[in-house]
């Protein structure tokens, strides 16, 4: 009894000890590749941020050497120059912000000439869930402070599509280790990022899709209303049906949108009420495709009803 009580203790504390560890792990970091080939390094230029990785690989079918300038702030697989046999690959880290030129010595040309140009980490990172939503739904923004303390104060800009530059939409204020968290609805595409002092995060973009609602009113008629920030008025809808024998969809008809005036701002909604001599039964959908939607929206499709 004793045994399986030291037993359970034992697995408490391994238990902690890897969630502390979790908890303790770095912000994930970004990692690019350099391939050599017999005409040279592809690319030629890698843009970084401090803390991220460069792998270099060799798929010509002779030796390659790696050769950078400066080397400081650089922490590789190898030893510097990089010696990589063909078929094998050495990656480095830079752990300073700076330009380093790299080369192969025994290769002249351009081509075998390039440079890392590393930046220094955004004092504050950020994320967003999900990155595509239908319109009128929610994302979170997320993000940490870099240097963890909790009562910051930090602005969310956003840039809807269409608009020349971001806004302010928010001031949010840091928690525990310097975490922060937000829920907005975008209205359009939009460009997320969050600004600390004279600092600013990366951008995150999230892409939306009109909301489309589709109904059956009587023996073959339908309905549609589309929602969205903007009229869809003349754009042409595809009603479709599913064919179980083929596992896809296919067109019945196209169907003309038409302004409503029962949309409340920012919402603007437009409608159609069409007729269908298909028969009754089948499951049926209608979808705003990509061209029709332009470039502030995202492809968007509706309910799936029975005809």
């Amino acid at each position: 009894m004793r045994k399986l009580f030291l037993l359970f203790l034992a697995l408490g504390a391994l238990g902690a000890a890897s969630a502390a560890a979790e908890l303790a792990r770095p912000a994930a970091t970004a990692t690019k590749t350099v391939t050599i080939t017999r005409t040279g390094y592809n690319p030629t230029s890698v843009s970084l941020t401090v803390g991220d990785t460069v792998v270099f690989t060799n798929s010509d079918t002779v030796q390659h050497t790696v050769r950078f300038k400066p080397t400081t702030g650089i922490r590789c697989s190898r030893p510097l120059p990089l010696v990589i046999p063909a078929g094998q690959s050495a990656s480095c880290t830079f752990s300073k912000a700076g330009s380093f030129n790299f080369s192969d010595p025994k290769f002249p040309g351009k081509s075998f000439r390039g440079n890392v140009v590393v930046g220094q980490a955004p004092a504050v990172s950020l994320a967003v869930a999900p990155r595509a939503v239908v319109y009128g739904r929610s994302v979170t923004l997320s993000g940490t402070l870099a240097n963890q303390k909790a009562g910051e104060s930090l602005q969310v800009l956003a840039q809807q599509c269409g608009q020349s530059a971001p806004t302010k939409i928010a001031t949010v204020t840091t928690t525990t280790g310097g975490a922060f968290s937000y829920q907005t609805k975008p209205l359009k595409n939009t460009t997320y990022s969050v600004k600390f002092k004279n600092s600013t995060s990366n951008a995150v973009t999230v892409k939306v899709r009109p909301r489309l609602r589709l109904g059956k009113v009587a023996s073959h008629r339908y309905s549609l209303r589309v929602f969205a920030a903007q009229s869809f008025a003349g754009k042409r809808a595809i009603f479709q049906r599913y064919r179980p024998a083929l596992r896809r969809w296919v067109r019945v008809k196209r169907v003309l949108l038409k302004a409503s005036s029962t949309g409340v701002a920012p919402t603007v909604i437009s409608a159609a009420r069409f007729r269908s001599s298909i028969r009754s039964g089948l499951r049926v959908r209608v979808v705003l495709t990509q061209t029709q939607v332009g470039t502030c929206y995202i492809a968007g499709r509706s309910n799936t009803i029975r005809s």
